[in-house]
């Protein structure tokens, strides 16, 4: 029994981890969408050149981020293939996430759509607490699904969209009047507030495409409270939830998450916070 044991911690510490599986069908999403191939009559998404901006971009930002932190960040451009998924790994010292084109062609899925689910996976690895847990109960490298969203509004896209006139593009949105009076609540200045919402636009473009169809909104959270933090993934709207208490919390994207604290950094009751919180559908707090 102890042989067994011994070994089972060798392959665990040893063995290539991934996330969520290699071939993407428990990505970004639990199961992935239908295929969409390059010039099929329903790619409605981003074209190529849309792709790479993205993934360019996100690499420039956090490149020096992943080094310092004893990794080298590696992102695969997959345009070709009509997987509609994404997901991140780790082999040795490299930082690995995939993107797959039948994701960004997708018709729900909007530049700054993609652009969160490529901080989404980057989030996998740098999202901090709560971690996803391993058989033994061990914590491994991924921060957990749950967590690598709330990074993705929180500080990923902040950092992709900062420089951007985010005042003028979201004019140009359909935005649910929700959605801007929360963020012109909880951040003062203009461009603040214009950032706020861009990024609770981008969590609208992607669990769009999560909830297949169903029905989501800002104004409709999800009622669910679980009983221990849900490392696996949420469902649409909690998720949606998710993405809009990211781009609401008033923490800047400056102060760094914690791989071990899952205060630090974040939104949190006990710090005093009440809006910007991680939801109650997947997130238990445990330093109260």
């Amino acid at each position: 029994m102890k042989s067994w044991l011994i070994l089972a911690v060798v392959l665990a510490v040893s063995a290539p981890a991934f996330s969520c599986s290699e071939d993407g069908s428990t990505g970004f999403a639990p199961q992935d969408g239908t295929p969409i191939p390059v010039g099929h009559k329903s790619a409605k998404g981003l074209n190529e050149e849309q792709f790479n901006r993205v993934i360019d971009r996100g690499i420039a930002i956090y490149d020096a981020d992943v080094t310092r932190m004893g990794g080298k960040l590696e992102v695969e451009r997959r345009w070709s293939d009509a997987t509609a998924n994404a997901f991140a790994k780790r082999s040795g010292r490299t930082w690995q996430v995939v993107m797959f084109g039948g994701l960004a062609r997708h018709e729900t899925i909007t530049e700054d759509g993609f652009a969160l689910v490529l901080c989404h996976e980057i989030g996998h690895h740098l999202g901090g607490a709560p971690k996803v847990s391993s058989f033994l109960g061990l914590n491994r490298w991924a921060s957990n699904e749950g967590q690598a969203d709330y990074f993705a509004t929180l500080k990923c896209l902040r950092r992709m969209f900062l420089n951007d006139n985010n005042a003028a593009i979201v004019a140009r949105m359909n935005v649910p009047a929700a959605v801007r009076t929360g963020c012109a609540k909880e951040h003062g200045r203009a461009e603040e507030a214009a950032l706020c919402v861009r990024t609770s636009m981008a969590g609208h473009s992607t669990a769009s495409w999560l909830s297949r169809g169903g029905t989501i909104a800002f104004d409709t959270p999800d009622a669910g409270v679980v009983r221990r933090t849900n490392h696996a993934h949420p469902a649409a709207q909690c998720r949606l939830d998710t993405y809009w208490q990211g781009a609401l919390c008033d923490k800047a994207f400056t102060e760094e998450v914690s791989q071990s604290d899952e205060v630090q950094g974040t939104c949190h009751a006990s710090t005093g916070h009440d809006i910007g919180l991680r939801p109650n559908c997947w997130f238990k707090a445990a330093a109260l």
